[in-house]
């Protein structure tokens, strides 16, 4: 299952949050080299924009949550299809239709 998630951080100063920023970036680390976390750029501003590759809302569920103890935040969640999919989905339609 994939996620496009955007987070919307406490509007906090940013020097009262540098400590927990720092701190964050190696937690995600760990997710990154799993291959859960596909993609993540930091957002101009505030926030962050990560693709999650999870077995089950529930794993997702576990990182945010975890990712809220870090930095708290309001996460926006999109579902994704992977592009194959899209495609072999696309290809049987127009193969129906003929």
């Amino acid at each position: 299952m994939l996620f496009l998630v955007i987070s919307n951080p406490r509007a906090d100063r940013p020097s009262d949050m540098a400590a927990a920023r720092q701190s964050f970036w190696p937690w995600m680390a760990g997710y990154q080299a799993s291959g859960i976390c596909q993609h993540i750029y930091p957002r101009v501003g505030r926030g962050v924009v990560a693709v999650f590759k999870v077995e089950s809302n529930d794993v997702l569920h576990r990182i945010l949550n975890e990712w809220a103890d870090i930095i708290p935040a309001q996460f926006e969640v999109y579902p994704l299809v992977d592009l194959d999919a899209t495609t072999a989905l696309l290809a049987s339609q127009v193969a129906a239709s003929k």
